[in-house]
């Protein structure tokens, strides 16, 4: 099965989360969306935390320190 992007799992997840909101499923299949959810969720979680480490690394100077900053939601969508 083909991995989904991170913004593919997300929009899948949010579908979950509309779907076990409407309270209009029986016990049975809201577990298993919900399982599928929680598989997205850390699946999202994981993308998230290796661009943040490739951030990291990507933000070292010469000397080998890190430096951090607050980043901007409005840079991310350029």
């Amino acid at each position: 099965m083909k991995e989904l992007s991170f913004e593919d799992s997300l929009s899948a997840l949010e579908k979950i989360v509309a779907k076990l909101e409407s309270g209009e499923m029986k016990l049975d299949e809201s577990l298993a969306l919900f399982e599928k959810g929680i598989a997205l969720s850390r699946a999202c979680r994981e993308r998230l935390d290796s661009a943040e480490r490739r951030i990291e690394i990507l933000s070292r100077s010469a000397d080998g320190e890190l430096h951090t900053k607050e980043l901007d939601p409005d840079d991310l969508r350029a």
